[in-house]
């Protein structure tokens, strides 16, 4: 009888988990779709309102969903080549990263960068950029 309990019990945990891996790369994906459409009431609605976006490891650049909107709203009227390729996503619980290309104008070569993205209740609430360093010294 405990045996059947401890089973009941893993597959009611690994479902949550599966659960909310799924809900996070939904959301993640969401934001990646609007983005490549440059729809920015989808590409917002994927956010939590009080959203922190930073540079590795803990550089603030926005927080809010209205800094998200200036930004990208212009980044989505002006770039009209600008479009994001994912590579590769890796899924763990609420987390979510992405290797992407990203292209801001066709004629530059792309850009590569990690997204590594925290989802809560089906938002995303923190994202975190990883770029390549550029280190001349060495």
């Amino acid at each position: 009888m405990k045996i059947k309990a401890l089973l009941a019990l893993s597959l009611i945990f690994f479902s949550f988990q599966l659960s909310a891996q799924e809900s996070a790369a939904t959301a993640v994906q969401k934001q990646l779709d609007a983005y490549n459409a440059h729809n920015i009431e989808d590409f917002l609605s994927a956010y939590s309102d009080s959203v922190k976006i930073y540079n590795h490891p803990k550089q603030l650049t926005m927080s809010g969903k209205e800094q998200m909107r200036a930004a990208f709203s212009g980044m989505f009227t002006q770039l009209k080549d600008l479009h994001c390729t994912l590579l590769n996503r890796m899924v763990l619980g609420n987390t979510v990263i992405d290797q992407e290309y990203v292209i801001f104008d066709k004629n530059d070569p792309p850009k590569q960068v990690f997204a590594m993205y925290k989802v809560a209740k089906g938002k995303i609430y923190e994202v975190y950029f990883i770029e390549p360093e550029i280190d001349n010294d060495k």
